[in-house]
């Protein structure tokens, strides 16, 4: 979940490498570091943000041609300057995401060797195994080669060396890494995001291969040390849609980019009359027309996501739906289905353990596989027979917003087929669903209006430690979406339940200090809602509750109540997330936490 950049070229590339870290700082923040290699190697490494080690480097004046950096999200070994990257073994330095699983083993045959360890991390086991390689062959890119080959585990990897001033060299495994191409001077960054500063030129590496970049150009090797092309492509990311605008935090601009990203997201079906198998991809009507059950992977708020699909699919397209989190679901003994479609989530398509799991999957010979990815070369998009792009845009905000919409409307797209492959959608249904997949971005921008009034009710919330979240059906998944998002920024310990669950339990913990939040759609539960919103006033609980515009619930003495909008019948759950995410933002700015990078966290989580 680090974010790595390298650069090679006839100018000073420490304004590069600062901006790229500043543009990955998402991945993580607990500390930065830089060396470049110019004749001899020297570095800077800071505890903290990518600012402290800007003004570091302005201060120290340091420049050089050739040159790695690092923003870390710690794993082994605390957030420190001496656990912070690169890490450095006689003339080489080094920057890595992942976790080498056999560093310890390899820690304890180099310190035999008489190599000294100055940190608590895995990463410097590479350190000093590539200058252990690089006395053997001579060669900086021949060297990686061999040191990958020992690795065990998940890594992107970047090195300098100031015996071979003029490259840079890079490997990956399990973590991303893409090169950028220049004129007269190449790039490396774990995302294009870190690159658009300097070439909208990339080249994905694939699983395996080793890259040495020099100011002509960049060579690739496969695993088996073959050289080999990969493609190039030019990225349609642009600077200003990773850039701030007018908004106070990255979080607000992506909540508020629902209504653009939705739109984006269902263009090819805002003007059709019918919807196709083809919107994903060109084998979706053969995989899908011999699927017989769905089972979806995913974690985090892309699980809240699969868990709102099963609803879908089971009540629309009659088809079994099962929802894993992918980090459970390969160390159980499951029972594998041939027919089952693997349907797999995630915002950045690096999600280690997504990854794994749709491995796992495969294995079992379950080889009907989707990806609902964000990312369009990623790794799971890569390693998937079918996909749908959510075209949300950057999100650079660690809690996500817009991505979640957009993997929910997605999601509906994904029943509609299935139900139709089905003869269970039929044509006048269909129409009317494409009609209220037209209208949604409409529907969101109107759900934003209630900003206002959320933010009052979240300076309410600011003094409180403990919130539970309620909602029935498909609604209980948004529950524990908004539970989830008011933790992940405001720290606030949040749980979310099936409103008929609090007599089972939670409702021991109500009280005048425990908020109450309720999701309260005009459905077929909305009385059953009620009377269970009844047994927290009964016990002096204090309840928030976002409803239709018809739900005929009534604010009184401890009990608050927005309207949203009418019911949107099947797509009401991606109105009503939306006051749930600003819940949660206003929470934060009353708590005075930083909203887009919370501690502890990072956005693409790239390792299990």
């Amino acid at each position: 979940m680090c974010g790595i950049v390298g650069a090679i070229a006839r100018r000073d590339i420490v304004p590069v490498l600062v901006e790229g870290l500043r543009r990955l700082e998402y991945r993580g923040y607990d500390s930065a570091g830089l060396a470049v290699a110019d004749g001899r190697l020297r570095r800077l490494r800071t505890e903290g943000r990518v600012a402290e080690l800007a003004g570091l480097a302005e201060r120290e004046r340091f420049a050089g041609r050739v040159g790695i950096a690092h923003t870390r999200w710690a794993t082994h070994g605390v957030p420190s300057e001496r656990n912070a990257h690169p890490h450095v073994s006689g003339g080489i330095a080094v920057v890595h995401n992942g976790i080498i699983e056999n560093h310890e083993a390899m820690r304890a045959r180099l310190a035999a060797a008489g190599y000294a360890f100055e940190s608590d991390t895995d990463t410097e086991v590479i350190a000093h195994l590539l200058h252990q390689r690089l006395q053997e062959t001579g060669s900086l890119v021949v060297a990686t080669r061999a040191a990958v080959a020992e690795l065990e585990g998940a890594y992107a990897i970047a090195v300098v060396a100031e015996r071979d001033p003029d490259c840079v060299v890079v490997a990956r495994k399990g973590a991303p890494l893409l090169l950028g191409l220049g004129d007269g001077e190449n790039f490396a960054a774990s995302d294009v995001s870190a690159l658009l500063q300097v070439t909208q030129r990339v080249i994905y590496l694939e699983e395996g291969d080793v890259a040495e970049l020099r100011l002509a150009g960049c060579r690739i090797f496969d695993p088996s040390g073959q050289t080999v092309e990969r493609p190039e492509h030019v990225t349609q990311l642009t600077s200003s849609a990773i850039e701030l605008g007018p908004y106070r935090h990255f979080m607000q601009k992506e909540i508020f980019e629902q209504p653009g990203a939705l739109a984006n997201t269902l263009e090819m079906v805002a003007n059709a009359g019918s919807i196709s198998p083809g919107l994903f991809g060109a084998a979706a009507e053969e995989v899908l027309a011999g699927a017989d059950r769905v089972l979806v992977l995913a974690c985090g708020t892309s699980y809240h996501a699969g868990l709102v699909a099963r609803y879908w699919i089971e009540s629309v397209a009659a088809m079994p739906c099962a929802v894993e989190v992918a980090s459970e679901y390969r160390y159980r003994d499951s029972v594998a289905a041939p027919g089952t479609l693997v349907v797999t989530i995630s915002q950045s398509g690096e999600t280690a353990d997504t990854i794994a799991a749709l491995q796992h999957a495969k294995a079992l010979g379950q080889d009907r596989s989707l990806a609902i990815c964000n990312v369009p070369e990623s790794a799971l998009v890569r390693q998937s027979r079918l996909r749908f792009l959510t075209r949300a845009g950057p999100e650079i905000g660690v809690a996500s917003t817009k991505a979640f919409t957009t993997q929910l409307a997605a999601l509906v797209l994904l029943t509609m087929v299935l139900a139709k492959q089905r003869g269970r959608l039929a044509p006048e249904r269909e129409k009317d669903l494409i009609a209220a997949l037209r209208h949604l971005p409409a529907a969101v921008q109107n759900v934003l209006d209630v900003e206002p009034k959320v933010a009052e009710w979240a300076a309410r919330f600011a003094g409180r430690q403990h919130a539970l979240f309620l909602g029935r059906g498909i609604h209980y998944p948004i529950a524990m979406e908004g539970a989830l998002k008011l933790k992940e920024i405001s720290y606030i310990h949040a749980e979310a339940y099936p409103a008929g669950e609090l007599k089972h339990g939670p409702l021991a913990l109500v009280d005048r200090e425990m908020p109450v939040v309720a999701v309260a759609p005009q459905d077929a539960l909305l009385e059953k809602l009620k009377s269970n919103l009844q047994e927290v006033r009964a016990r002096g609980g204090e309840l928030y509750v976002f409803a239709d515009q018809g739900a005929h619930i009534s604010a009184g003495d401890g009990l608050h109540v927005i309207r949203l909008t009418d019911h949107a019948g099947l797509l009401s759950p991606i109105l009503h997330v939306v006051p749930l995410q600003l819940l949660a933002y206003h929470a934060a700015l009353n708590r005075g936490t930083d909203v887009d990078k919370p501690r502890n966290l990072a956005k693409s989580v790239t390792v299990e």
